[in-house]
C-alpha cells in the first residue's frame, strides 16, 4: 500500500476562511480558559495550604495556652491556700498567748524560774 493520497481538495472560499478564523478563535479561547483554570487552581491550592498551616499553628498555640492556663490555675489555687494560711497565722499572732507559745517553742524563751530541756526526737535504741 502506498501513502494515502489526499482525495478531497480544500476550497479556497470566503466561507472557509471565516470558518478557519472561527475555529482559530475557538482554539485560543479554549487555551485561555485552561490557563485561567490552572491559575485559579494554583491560587486556590496556595490559599488552602496557607489556611491549613495557619490552622495547625493556631491549634498548637491553643494547646500551649490551655496547658499554661491549667498550670496558672494550679498556681493560683496554691497561692490562695498559702494566703489563707497566712491570714490564719496573722489572726493567731494577734493573740498574746500564741505569740508566747511560739517564742517558747522556737526560741527557747522561758518564764521566770522555768527550765527548758531540749530532748532529741530520735527513737530510743532499746
Amino acid at each position: 500500500m502506498s501513502k494515502r493520497e489526499k482525495t478531497v481538495t480544500r476550497l479556497d472560499s470566503q466561507y472557509m476562511q471565516q470558518y478557519d478564523a472561527h475555529m482559530e478563535r475557538q482554539k485560543r479561547k479554549k487555551q485561555r480558559l485552561i490557563r485561567r483554570l490552572v491559575l485559579f487552581s494554583i491560587i486556590a491550592a496556595i490559599a488552602i495550604g496557607s489556611m491549613t498551616v495557619y490552622h495547625i499553628q493556631q491549634r498548637a498555640l491553643h494547646a500551649e495556652k490551655v496547658e499554661e492556663y491549667e498550670q496558672l490555675e494550679e498556681e493560683l489555687t496554691s497561692l490562695q491556700d498559702q494566703e489563707k494560711n497566712y491570714k490564719e497565722e496573722i489572726e493567731l499572732l494577734q493573740d498574746e498567748e500564741y505569740v508566747l507559745d511560739v517564742a517558747r517553742t522556737n526560741y527557747f524563751f522561758s518564764k521566770e524560774g522555768e527550765l527548758i530541756f531540749n530532748l532529741p526526737e530520735e527513737e530510743p535504741s532499746y
